[in-house]
């Protein structure tokens, strides 16, 4: 793979349905990728959903910088565990490994994008994890991880559930939502599962409501600052 820019300019908003991206083929048999995020050849700065067909594995590599993934079907394994889907797993930079599955899997993953200071490897199973109020009504967290300003979490809304409307302006680092199930709304869309929305530091675009309930990773205070200009 050539170095490719693929919405590289963490400054802009991208919001994007997944569910109509191609898989595309890795260097390992069996392993097949959706490019949300890229910037690099094989080696990136990236932001991928990865589908492993059962039986496939991942030759051992190491990440400089550090990766984090959340499993959202199947089990996704290593040498140092089993993932279940709901696993999130965030591995240090220096930290190496031999990636597998018996089942398949499907894994949202983010690589090269952690602070080479968080040196602490987080594994939190979220089915058995306890979940804690959220800003609003019907809403609850799971806090997975964070270094300085990121802090990134599971959150679930249940039906009819909604949030006071807060802006990105002026809180530093925007955020990151990838829609794991149900249905997330703003001011004009529904976000349906696999909906992945990245919304710097003044984008306009929030999240309001949820009319049949919805669970998505977040994750805020890691994009540079910008004037937001929506897209």
């Amino acid at each position: 793979m050539n170095h490719l820019k693929l919405h590289s300019d963490l400054t802009q908003a991208v919001v994007i349905d997944t569910q109509t991206l191609p898989w595309l083929p890795s260097p390992a048999a069996g392993v097949m990728r959706k490019l949300l995020h890229r910037d690099g050849d094989e080696v990136a700065i990236a932001t991928s959903i990865v589908r492993y067909a059962p039986g496939s594995k991942f030759d051992r590599h190491t990440h400089d910088m550090g990766e984090e993934f959340f499993v959202l079907e199947g089990e996704f394994a290593d040498e140092y565990g089993r993932y279940p889907a709901g696993s999130y797993v965030r591995n240090p930079w220096g930290s190496s490994h031999a990636p597998f599955t018996d089942s398949g899997c499907i894994i949202f993953v983010k690589l090269r994008q952690l602070q080479a200071e968080d040196q602490q490897r987080r594994v939190i199973d979220t089915r058995s994890a306890a979940w804690s109020p959220g800003p609003a009504a019907g809403i609850e967290l799971i806090r997975l991880g964070g270094f300085g300003s990121e802090q990134t979490s599971l959150v679930k809304w249940a039906p009819g559930a909604s949030s006071p409307r807060h802006g990105h302006q002026g809180r530093r680092g925007g955020e990151e939502i990838f829609v794991i199930s149900g249905e997330l709304q703003d001011e004009s869309h529904r976000h349906g599962p696999g909906s992945w929305l990245r919304l710097p530091d003044g984008d306009q675009r929030q999240p309001l409501a949820s009319a049949q309930g919805c669970s998505f990773w977040l994750k805020t205070g890691h994009l540079p600052p910008t004037s937001g200009a929506r897209p």
